[in-house]
């Protein structure tokens, strides 16, 4: 009882949090490298969207999926920081606990079910990572006090990016779930449609840029927007109205970021 309540006493369960969010990052990375890399049937994530859902007008064109290195490194640079010493006690990372581990494990769990042909399902997968990201992005901005130019960029911008894109993702793979169960959407045509979704995920980043001026995530939106708008170009009211959109969400940026819309010249 004695050597139990000693061992207790120099346990810190940060610790643990810190190491297992390190963990979860590592990985679902390597698990996503695998997948596609070596994937059980010789298509990966992009192939099999382009196979399988080449009539679907919201896919963005394939190089937008590099964005993932982005995200990826982001998220070590995220992991690496918050092991420190120095951040086992910051109260941004002990309100977010362990939301992004279940957020890896989530992606991990959607890997297997998008590549297993399981897109219903895989929605849902999808939304364990969405949720735990929405409830960690506010939990590190809870703070109303200037942060540090490191923690900006270390810590609440990765999360901002890999945010960014579970957001457009989300918004992507319902429809596609919808598309395996041959849902015909009213009978409203497919373009109709991908401009309606398009307009729920550029609201959403509206929302973002007005209430925390967060550019990264926004930009995450854009870079999306305009390229659905390259792979649906045969498309003119997808595309154009995918440009009028990114557009929008970049004079938004601009407008509500001080130091950004300085650094335009002024004729």
């Amino acid at each position: 009882m004695i050597i139990l309540k000693i061992s207790n006493q120099y346990f810190d369960p940060n610790i643990l949090r810190q190491v297992t969010t390190l963990v979860a990052i590592l990985s679902s990375i390597i698990i996503n490298t695998i997948s596609n890399f070596f994937p059980a049937d010789g298509l990966d994530m992009a192939s099999l969207s382009d196979v399988l859902f080449t009539s679907v007008q919201i896919l963005p064109a394939n190089y937008a999926f590099a964005i993932w290195g982005l995200i990826y490194l982001s998220l070590i640079v995220f992991g690496i920081y918050q092991v420190q010493p120095s951040q086992r006690y910051n109260p941004s990372l002990q309100r977010s606990s362990y939301l992004l581990a279940f957020g890896c494990i989530a992606q991990c769990t959607w890997i297997y079910l998008f590549l297993a042909h399981l897109f219903p399902l895989s929605v849902i997968a999808m939304l364990g990572i969405l949720a735990p990201l929405i409830l960690m992005y506010q939990a590190l901005r809870l703070d109303c006090h200037l942060i540090s130019l490191k923690e900006e960029w270390f810590i609440r911008t990765p999360i901002s990016i890999y945010l960014g894109w579970i957001t457009v993702a989300f918004v992507v793979n319902v429809s596609l779930a919808l598309y395996s169960l041959n849902w015909n959407g009213w009978n409203i045509a497919p373009p109709i449609w991908t401009v309606i979704m398009m307009a729920v995920a550029t609201a959403i980043a509206s929302f973002v840029i007005i209430k925390y001026q967060d550019t990264a995530y926004a930009l995450v939106i854009v870079w999306t927007l305009v390229a659905i708008a390259i792979r649906q170009w045969h498309t003119p009211l997808v595309t154009g109205m995918a440009m009028l959109m990114a557009i929008a969400l970049v004079l938004l940026c601009l407008r509500g970021n001080p130091k950004l819309s300085s650094a335009v010249p002024k004729y």
